[in-house]
């Protein structure tokens, strides 16, 4: 059973585009359907992390907004990372879901149980992972990630009881 996601930022989160404002503010777009779905896991009482090799304050506010409790951020190497999460919290890579969209991603994708990219992932990312989603990065792939995993783990009533 999984009980943590492991989510990479750009390119699934978002739709990996950086906007700079001529004051060089940085935006990002997040959609609501991911972060319902991510707040909702973590109602569940699962646990979600953010692994992202960039550094921005945006993200650090959005995981707030939906208590994301872990959240690295600069990270050169993803599975390192990772290992270190895994012996705090006590799971095995068996527990771990993961979604990643570029070459950064891929020694992790290799390595998780269960391996996700959003539908406009890299081709070499598409070609390793598990399941391929039906959504693009920034466009509700998190949700749909989320959706599977709730169906395959059998916790529809687990997750419809937050709702009724």
């Amino acid at each position: 059973m999984i009980e943590l996601i492991v989510l990479d930022v750009d390119g699934t989160m978002t739709d990996g585009k950086i906007y700079y404002s001529n004051e060089l503010e940085e935006f990002k777009a997040f959609n609501v359907k991911d972060g319902l779905m991510i707040k909702s896991w973590n109602m569940m009482g699962k646990k979600t992390a953010i692994i992202t090799g960039k550094s921005s304050k945006i993200v650090q506010k959005r995981a707030q907004e939906l208590d994301i409790q872990i959240v690295r951020q600069g990270i050169k190497d993803k599975k390192q990372e990772l290992d270190g999460i895994l012996e705090e919290l006590g799971f095995g890579y068996n527990q771990v879901a993961f979604i990643g969209d570029d070459m950064n991603d891929y020694t992790l994708l290799q390595r998780v149980s269960l391996s996700f990219c959003p539908f406009d992932a890299n081709e070499r990312i598409q070609d390793i992972v598990k399941y391929r989603l039906h959504k693009k990065g920034g466009e509700g792939c998190v949700a749909e990630m989320i959706e599977m995993i709730i169906k395959r783990d059998k916790l529809e009533g687990q997750f419809l009881q937050l709702w009724i």
